[in-house]
C-alpha cells in the first residue's frame, strides 16, 4: 500500500491548495511535513500558473503544532530544530512573490498558531480554535507567534493568550483581528476556493511588491517605508498590469490581470 504524502498539492484556477496531510494526528508536524510544506511552497513560487498559495489542514485540524513523538530523544537542540524546519518556513511564506492563504479548519495550537499567523490572508471555519500552548509544557512561543501576535493584538493580550495557553474560537479571532472572515464549516472549503480566487485575478505583481512593501514597513521607519514605496512604485508602474488597469478605467470595463505574464 503506496503511503500518502504529508503534504497534499491541488491546483485550480491559479489557487495552489496545501493540504497538510497527518490526519490521525491533526495534523501534528514531524520534519517530513514541515520541509515538504518548504519545498511545495517553494514550488507554488516558482511556477507561472500559480497566482495564490492556500495551507490547509486535512480532517478536523489545521495543525496541532509539533508533534512531540518525532523529537523525543532526538540529538538535536530547541536552537538547532527550529533554525531547521519552522524558521524556513515561516521565512518562506513571508517572502513567497505570491499571497498566501491560511485556512484555518481546525484545531492550530503551538507552532500552529504560529503557521496560522503568518498568512497574508487568514480565513477560518467556525469550528476552528487557536492556542498558544507552548507554556503548557513550560517553553516559549516560537515559529513567529511572539512576533506575528502582539503586531495583532497588542503586548498585553499577547502575553494574556500565551502565559494562560487561552483558547481562541472563531468569533473572538474575527474580533481581534486574528482573521479576516469565518465561514461555516460545510462549506469552508469552496468558500475558501471562492476567495482565492478573488485574489487570483488581482494584480500578481502589484500583490507581489505590496506584500514587499508591507513586510519592509512593519520593521522599518516611517521614512524608510516612503523610499520603499516610491522605489516599488516605479517597478509597480513600469509593468503591463499598470497599463491594462488604466486603459479598462479609461474603457469603463473590469481588467483583466490574467490574460498574460508579461
Amino acid at each position: 500500500m503506496t503511503e500518502q504524502p504529508v503534504v497534499l498539492t491541488d491546483t485550480r484556477a491559479g489557487v495552489r491548495t496545501l493540504t497538510l496531510n497527518r490526519e490521525s494526528r491533526l495534523n501534528a508536524a514531524n520534519d517530513a511535513l514541515l520541509l515538504s510544506l518548504i519545498e511545495a511552497l517553494q514550488a507554488a513560487d516558482a511556477d507561472p500558473a500559480v497566482r495564490v498559495v492556500v495551507i490547509t489542514g486535512a480532517g478536523r485540524g489545521f495543525c496541532a503544532g509539533q508533534d512531540l513523538g518525532d523529537v523525543s530523544g532526538r540529538d538535536m537542540t530547541f536552537t538547532e530544530h527550529l533554525q531547521h524546519t519552522y524558521n524556513p518556513l515561516v521565512r518562506t511564506i513571508r517572502g513567497l512573490g505570491k499571497p498566501v492563504v491560511t485556512a484555518v479548519n481546525g484545531v492550530a495550537a503551538g507552532a500552529g498558531a504560529s503557521l496560522a499567523l503568518a498568512g497574508d490572508i487568514r480565513l477560518w471555519a467556525r469550528s476552528a480554535v487557536l492556542i498558544e500552548v507552548f507554556s503548557n509544557i513550560a517553553l516559549v512561543p516560537d515559529s513567529g507567534s511572539t512576533w506575528f501576535l502582539p503586531r495583532l493584538v497588542g503586548y498585553h493580550r499577547a502575553f494574556e493568550l500565551m502565559a494562560l495557553a487561552e483558547k481562541v474560537g472563531a468569533d473572538d479571532a474575527l474580533r481581534l483581528g486574528l482573521c479576516e472572515a469565518v465561514y461555516p464549516d460545510e462549506t469552508f472549503r469552496e468558500a475558501v476556493q471562492a476567495y482565492a480566487e478573488r485574489l487570483a485575478a488581482r494584480p500578481a505583481n502589484a500583490l507581489r511588491l505590496t506584500k514587499q512593501a508591507l513586510n519592509a514597513a512593519m520593521t522599518g521607519t516611517l521614512d524608510e517605508a516612503l523610499d520603499k514605496e516610491a522605489e516599488l512604485q516605479q517597478l509597480a508602474g513600469d509593468h503591463w498590469e499598470h497599463l491594462e488597469g488604466v486603459t479598462a478605467f479609461k474603457e469603463k470595463r473590469a481588467p483583466d490581470f490574467v490574460r498574460q505574464e508579461g
